[in-house]
């Protein structure tokens, strides 16, 4: 009995001493845990790419399963079933990227080549705009002449120190750009081969799973576990299909109503607003600021017109497209929504930008959870109490309650 007191002490301590140490180097010093997860993440890639596909994939899986096992009566073995259903819709997801890629690109491409070939012209406008402002307002061209040379200065010294540096890094990796196409070929290969695995043993796999929770905990922390993991999955399920859904279908019509109207650049404005669209509540501003000020260069009637257009296309997605498709799916506050933006954003670029909202949705639905749970412990049901005066009591010294 002792030696088991011991034993349970010394690994407490040893755990411990461990605990304080990563946290010290991670917080202090060189940071040798990040850069070891760093280097697992990189070389795990593949594998995350798999799992991240499988994870979009399977509701379509299930859709095919359903189907085909309801022409065959359910006389069909499940093997060759989830097979089926696998290769059609990996099927489909080539198909719809080969028309995606033979329509897009080939406009994308004339777009990007006719923008680069009136470059000069479009900065001879601005220049011509910048002058005739600064001939008509005298008091703004000295305070813009006067901010200028203390940013050239910052400018000249950011060229130097920052610029200079990264344009060799950038160089760098363009020269070795085949090797890169090689690498994400490769990881999308593995990747693919990793997604038809999880797919084929996503059962047995989320049994297994479920069998290792619960040889590790209680009966009532396994099922607790599981409750908050099958809300997570709702979150994200919902949050992550549901907005590449939607931001297709806007970058779709966005594509359709810039060719109406006539616009110049329209596949390049609609990669943009589709793209950023993506990004809740900033997205829409994002892509249509930037495409506004290049159809301006060209047309400003047309600008006015893409301006309209893009308000529409935002209202139409936000109380028509985005509901049907999203619903609720985060149950978020537009103020944790803004925060989860900005935060996910500092931390991991546009990618945080997109899975901040739905990480913070399950850290909103953790807090209110254990928020009910301790009320409900309390005898409080209901929002009763908070609404009612009776709730705030002055305690005054010597008054018996």
């Amino acid at each position: 009995m002792k030696r088991k007191t011991y034993l349970y002490w010394g690994l407490t301590v040893f755990l411990t001493v461990c605990a304080i140490l990563v946290f010290y180097d991670t917080v202090f010093r060189r940071g040798v845990l990040l850069s070891l997860l760093h280097a697992l993440a990189t070389a795990l890639r593949p594998v995350l790419l798999g799992a991240a596909m499988a994870y979009l994939l399977a509701p379509a899986v299930n859709l095919f399963d359903r189907h085909i096992l309801s022409l065959t009566g359910g006389k069909a073995k499940p093997l060759a079933v989830r097979a089926c259903s696998i290769l059609l819709v990996w099927t489909l997801v080539f198909l719809a990227l080969y028309l995606l890629f033979s329509i897009l690109i080939p406009q994308l491409y004339r777009s990007v080549v006719t923008l680069v070939n009136n470059a000069q012209t479009y900065y001879n406008t601005v220049y011509a705009w910048v002058y005739a402002l600064m001939e008509d307002n005298p008091e703004i061209a000295a305070r813009v002449t006067d901010a200028a040379n203390v940013y050239w200065v910052e400018l000249r010294g950011w060229f130097t120190g920052t610029f200079l540096p990264q344009a060799r890094q950038t160089i760098t990796i363009v020269t070795s750009g085949v090797l890169s196409i090689l690498v994400f070929f490769r990881d999308f290969v593995v990747g693919l081969a990793v997604s038809i695995y999880l797919l084929a043993k996503k059962e047995r796999s989320a049994l297994n799973s479920r069998k290792l929770l619960y040889s590790l905990t209680s009966e009532p922390v396994y099922r607790q576990l599981l409750a908050a993991l099958s809300k997570a999955d709702e979150i994200f399920s919902g949050f992550v299909r549901g907005k590449l859904l939607d931001s297709l279908i806007i970058g779709v019509l966005c594509f359709i109503g810039s060719t109406i109207l006539r616009l110049p650049y329209a596949p390049l404005i609609s990669v943009f607003v589709g793209v950023t669209n993506i990004i809740p509540f900033f997205g829409p501003f994002l892509g249509a600021i930037p495409s506004a000020f290049l159809i301006l260069l060209v047309d400003p009637l047309k600008c006015l017109y893409f301006i309209i257009f893009v308000l529409v296309l935002q209202q139409l997605d936000g109380n028509i497209i985005g509901p049907k498709i999203l619903g609720d799916s985060t149950e978020l506050p537009s103020f944790w929504v803004i925060v989860a933006i900005l935060i996910g954003g500092r931390f991991a670029g546009v990618l945080g930008m997109f899975l901040g909202v739905p990480v913070f949705a399950c850290l909103y639905a953790m807090a209110n959870h254990y928020r009910d749970k301790r009320l409900e412990r309390k005898g409080v049901e209901g929002d009763e109490l908070f609404r009612s005066n009776e709730a705030v009591r002055i305690y005054e010294p010597g008054k018996k309650e």
